[in-house]
């Protein structure tokens, strides 16, 4: 049965096809090419369409319609996403062009073109002439819309306002309404009017009912709220979003934001439904799950809070989230002198990809391995930070103070002294310097001839300073 289906259905497309050619192949070869690719254009069978154009602009180059040729060719090879090749035959199209409406055309299409090779500046120009040209034009709308979006493109938020804002005034029903709708609010949130883009995007689902857009506008509209102020209004809008559009792009950001906002203001009750959202997300995140880690922190769930790190070192063992709760966790282990396992998360962290975390988790691999009295291993380790570049100024004096204190166990006296005198000379930390002078004078002492003087008594480690110096690099 199936197999007879397919014959009839084959059976009639020939016989469209023989009703369709026969007209056709009556004409000449040029009237031919330029009619098939005129309705192959109209159909929107791009592939046919620029194939016969092609072989249209190339035979008959003197033709009187070559010029439209160019432009039909043009959108072919645009729809095809060949925007290079489409500016080509854009720009050629007008040498033959004499009626304004064509001009007009002709150059709207070379601005799209351009827009798309993300030559904005160009394409701003092109958009600008055609409204400059004609403003009652029905390519005026268009234009404008470009030239708005060429704008945002540029970075230039202000007169994409002012430009989206007379493209609605002006056409309130246009097919791009509801994306220029959006665009806007966009545009005012860069600006920092953020009461503006949420009243605009308030009634955006009513305005525009069947519109693609209706979640991106929903997403924008809960994040303004959330940054505005409205803090549960947001998430409420988010939740709606998440419920609505599971799968969204941004749905992973959206679940961030309601999560932070319920770490802050919400109830027991709503943090411990987090969590479980967090915990049960498919597929997992890494950010979900350094959120359900924060979560149950923050409501004293050790286990809970053990499950989500063990969860995401799994799943996600080499992301910045991982390397990022390593480092803390192994910070923590150290406070609590617990020094196999601060060595271990802290080595998790000095893996990382940012050059702040690298440092410190070497920092701690360092310190902990000293505390364990694996004095090469802590210097080894030392020395990593020193690797790194752009370190913390606190980091770094921190590593060189514990490189000293490493290699005077190691009874390497020379390089414990120039370990020390870094720190003496040029740690910000006061504390820090006066600790390492004292550690100078002792390795002066090692190094000179026995005369039965005392060195100064030794410590086992640095004295740390209270607070590191804000953002002073070394």
């Amino acid at each position: 049965m199936k197999r007879c289906l397919a014959m009839v259905i084959a059976l009639a497309a020939l016989l469209v096809l023989a009703i369709t050619v026969a007209p056709v192949s009556a004409l000449d070869e040029a009237d031919r090419l330029f009619m098939v690719g005129e309705r192959a254009l109209a159909d929107r069978f791009y592939p046919v369409a620029r194939r016969t154009l092609e072989r249209f602009v190339a035979q008959y180059p003197k033709d009187a319609r070559l010029p439209r040729a160019e432009l039909m060719l043009g959108k072919a090879r645009l729809a095809l996403n060949d925007p290079q090749s489409a500016l080509e035959a854009f720009t050629r199209a007008p040498s033959g062009l004499t009626a304004p409406a064509e001009l007009l055309e002709a150059k709207l299409w070379q601005a799209e073109a351009l827009f798309r090779l993300k030559r904005f500046a160009e394409a701003r120009t092109a958009y600008d002439e055609v409204v400059r040209t004609d403003a009652a034009s029905p390519l005026a709308p268009e234009a404008l819309y470009g030239v708005a979006r060429s704008d945002l493109e540029l970075k230039r938020p202000e007169p994409a306002v002012t430009a989206l804002r007379d493209f609605l005034t002006t056409w309130p029903e246009h097919a791009h309404a509801a994306s220029a709708t959006l665009e806007l609010a966009r545009g005012l949130v860069e600006l920092k009017r953020a009461s503006e883009a949420q009243a605009l995007l308030t009634p955006f689902a009513t305005k525009y009912p069947n519109s693609k857009l209706t979640p991106d506008a929903q997403f924008l509209l809960g994040w303004i709220k959330m940054n505005n102020g409205d803090q549960r209004g947001g998430a409420a809008d988010l939740k709606a979003f998440l419920t609505a559009n599971p799968n969204h792009e941004q749905a992973p950001e959206a679940q961030r934001l309601i999560t932070r906002t319920v770490a802050k203001t919400g109830t027991r009750a709503e943090m411990e439904e987090g969590y479980k959202t967090l915990m049960a997300e498919d597929p997992p995140t890494a950010d979900g799950l350094r959120q359900a880690f924060d979560l149950a922190t923050q409501l004293s769930h050790p286990k809970d809070a053990d499950a989500a790190w063990r969860k995401l070192k799994g799943q996600f063992p080499e992301h910045a989230a991982t390397r990022r709760l390593a480092l803390a966790l192994a910070n923590n282990a150290l406070k609590q002198k617990n020094y196999k396992d601060a060595g271990a998360l802290a080595l998790t962290a000095a893996h990382s990809d940012e050059g702040a975390v690298r440092a410190e988790g070497w920092l701690v691999v360092g310190e902990s391995e000293l505390k364990l009295k694996r004095f090469p291993q802590a210097a080894k380790a030392f020395e990593a930070v020193g690797a790194v570049g752009d370190v913390e100024a606190g980091v770094r004096y921190r590593a060189l103070a514990g490189l000293g204190l490493a290699r005077e166990e190691q009874k390497d006296w020379k390089a414990a002294l120039a370990a020390y005198e870094a720190v003496a000379g040029r740690s910000p930390d006061p504390t820090l310097r006066d600790w390492a002078r004292e550690r100078v004078t002792a390795m002066k002492n090692q190094l000179k001839p026995s005369d039965g003087t005392p060195a100064p008594p030794k410590r086992s480690e640095p004295a740390k300073p209270s607070d590191k110096p804000p953002g002073k690099k070394s």
